[in-house]
């Protein structure tokens, strides 16, 4: 029994981003490897897109590159699928190649290898970035049923997501997004002045959902003047010369010090069956750096904020300006809020408490 205990397990990580690159990968995975690595697993992480490809793939045209960057993927996962026999676990996050075939899922499903299925978006659902509208017929969103059937667990990052992936396969457990208190570490470098920053971070396929709010944006601005200023953090460039907005890049250097700048974070969200299926990473980088939070009450946003006490939330224009403006005016109420999100991350979102809970998910799979 203690044999067995102690034996090394293989993992293989199978995603599309290089490690540091992409927010699910870092926050559902990478963040564990030390954890795993000290809990008898050796872990080898298996990406297709590099930082060069990264940049053509997301951009508009440049089909012959692409071509080219899918000719190089497909050899990658072939290599994946003829290694997977010597690995214990393979994990795939979302989806093992970006196009709508499952042929390396299917292929890794005959090796001896235990295959973990991981997601936290609804990635049934068509949604494909604007660079790559003209190419969406590639895609087939619906494979993700597939690749669950395949797999002999799923970590889902939600309830929304859990009850979909219960439809084809049994073994579903639910693992929340999480966040590493200790890297989250707010920079509490003195102001220059008391102008109170109004912050929102995500990335260009997201950036749609932060221009909802822009009307209430501009009210906010409008009433308060030069006692307010935004702040995008998002991977593209954005501005928005009315309210002053002029987006600083995502860097992962900086992504910490660029955050700690934000007074109050925002979280704009329609309500449909895509969004519900988000795993409320947005917030929970705030409320852990002590941010209090401006919602929209739309999927796992509802278990993780309670109004007035750990957060707001707003759903029409005149809510957004409304809990906006509370915040705006009191700090004591941003004080009070950022405290009571931060201590739900370190109660219920943090790695320290859930990170028993993904290593015994992959022991129990022997």
């Amino acid at each position: 029994m203690y044999l067995c205990f102690c034996m090394l397990r293989k993992i293989l990580y199978i995603a599309h981003h290089r490690p540091g690159r992409s927010p699910g990968q870092r926050f559902r995975f990478e963040q564990y490897i030390r954890f795993l690595e000290k809990n008898n697993f050796q872990i080898t992480y298996s990406y297709i897109l590099s930082e060069h490809d990264d940049e053509i793939f997301y951009s508009n045209g440049r089909y012959f590159a692409k071509f080219l960057i899918f000719c190089k993927s497909i050899a990658f996962r072939i290599f994946d699928a003829i290694r997977a026999h010597k690995f214990d676990i393979v994990i795939i996050y979302r989806e093992g190649f970006m196009l709508g075939t499952i042929l390396f899922e299917w292929l890794i499903s005959l090796s001896r290898a235990k295959i973990v299925f991981d997601f936290d978006d609804a990635i049934w659902i068509p949604d494909i970035s604007e660079g790559n509208e003209p190419l969406k017929w590639l895609k087939r969103p619906s494979k993700t049923a597939a690749i669950i059937k395949l797999s002999d667990i799923v970590m889902a990052g939600n309830e929304y997501l859990a009850r979909y992936a219960l439809q084809f396969n049994r073994a579903v457990k639910i693992v929340p997004t999480v966040i590493d208190i200790e890297y989250h570490k707010k920079n509490n470098s003195p102001r220059q002045n008391n102008v109170i920053t109004i912050g929102w971070t995500g990335s260009s396929t997201t950036l749609k959902h932060f221009l909802t709010i822009i009307p209430a944006l501009k009210k906010i601005k409008q009433k308060y003047e030069h006692k307010v200023k935004f702040k995008v953090i998002v991977d593209c460039d954005f501005e928005d010369k009315k309210l002053g907005i002029v987006a600083d890049r995502w860097n992962k250097a900086t992504e910490i010090k660029e955050l700690s700048e934000i007074d109050i974070g925002i979280m704009p969200l329609p309500d449909n069956q895509w969004t519900k299926g988000k795993c409320g990473f947005k917030v929970l980088q705030y409320m852990a750096l002590g941010i209090p939070a401006v919602v929209s009450p739309v999927g796992v946003n509802n278990e993780i904020i309670t109004q007035g006490q750990n957060g707001f939330f707003a759903s029409s224009e005149h809510d957004w300006v409304e809990k906006i403006s509370f915040l705006v005016e009191s700090e004591e109420l941003r004080q009070k809020l950022g405290k009571g999100g931060y201590d739900t991350v370190v109660t219920k979102y943090s790695i320290n408490v859930n990170k028993e809970i993904f290593l015994d998910i992959l022991n129990n799979l022997f």
